[in-house]
């Protein structure tokens, strides 16, 4: 069990974390936070390539494909943040804030050049964090949890004007992808088809399949499948429910089904994806 008494951490901090071995394009339900301190990288994001610098921030909504491309394996110097978008809104998002996720859901994936004391708070904000995340015991893990709501006004405040400008240039294709995520969201424990998502958003099928795949990189279903699996990962480590009505719960008729898709997309069986993270909690 983790520091609250629940084994799934509601977001996780790799801090100056060393290369690894392989990197590829992947995508996965929560959001992320990318800090970038020194190398020679470009970031792949769907069809765009950002050639970083010191100092670099990136924020995305994690289903969309991206991947590091190291020029010199040598150095690589970077922190990345993971979240679960829902546990934000619910217990770290206080009621006198505005929406803090707004950054993460109306401008996707974005890319921010730090300088001078804005480079230096967040910096000092990533470094506090991780050490917090170090430290075992309940009042480092409430403290991360205030850092971890400072960093995101930082992010906020950040965005203003970027969100600003997006409000004028969002995109039909866009908006409408940002529909089915919404959907998606509200129904990923019932089954889909896309003639329900064309009754439902009243938008022909075909269009809205096609669109999707254009913004995010992925296909509707893989998406849909990636939720799947993601509340079932919580549940595996936030609950003693058994494997059968866990699969149950998160929308899988059959448990082959569920079995042969958990093991596809995480490499583990659920079994052992529940006693690993239980042990590491």
């Amino acid at each position: 069990m983790n520091r609250l008494g629940v084994a799934a951490e509601p977001f996780t901090v790799n801090y100056l974390t060393d290369i690894p071995n392989t990197l590829k394009y992947h995508t996965h339900y929560q959001y992320e936070i990318y800090y970038f301190y020194e190398g020679q990288v470009s970031y792949l994001i769907n069809d765009r390539i950002y050639k970083l610098a010191p100092g670099d921030l990136i924020l995305m909504h994690g289903m969309t494909l991206h991947k590091a491309l190291l020029e010199r394996r040598d150095v690589y110097r970077r922190s990345i943040i993971h979240f679960d978008p829902t546990y934000v809104a619910k217990h770290i998002q206080p009621s006198f804030t505005g929406d803090l996720l707004l950054p993460f859901t109306e401008l996707k994936n974005v890319h921010l050049s730090l300088k001078g004391a804005e480079r230096e708070e967040c910096e000092a904000l990533l470094h506090k964090l991780a050490q917090l995340m170090k430290q075992n015991n309940s009042y480092a893990y409430q403290k991360s949890h205030v850092v971890f709501l400072e960093l995101l006004l930082f992010i906020s405040e950040l965005c203003q004007q970027p969100m600003q400008s997006q409000h004028s240039s969002t995109t039909t294709k866009e908006k409408h992808a940002q529909d089915i995520i919404t959907f998606i969201e509200q129904h990923f424990r019932q089954d889909l088809t896309l003639d329900q998502l064309q009754s439902e958003l009243h938008l022909n099928k075909y269009y809205l399949s096609k669109t999707f795949k254009e913004v995010t990189g992925t296909t509707i279903f893989q998406y849909f499948l990636e939720r799947r699996i993601y509340e079932a990962k919580l549940l595996l480590v936030d609950s003693q429910a058994t494997i059968t009505d866990i699969s149950l719960e998160v929308g899988f008729k059959h448990l082959a089904h569920f079995s042969r898709a958990f093991k596809q997309a995480t490499g583990w069986t659920a079994e052992q994806y529940r006693r690993q993270h239980q042990l590491l909690d």
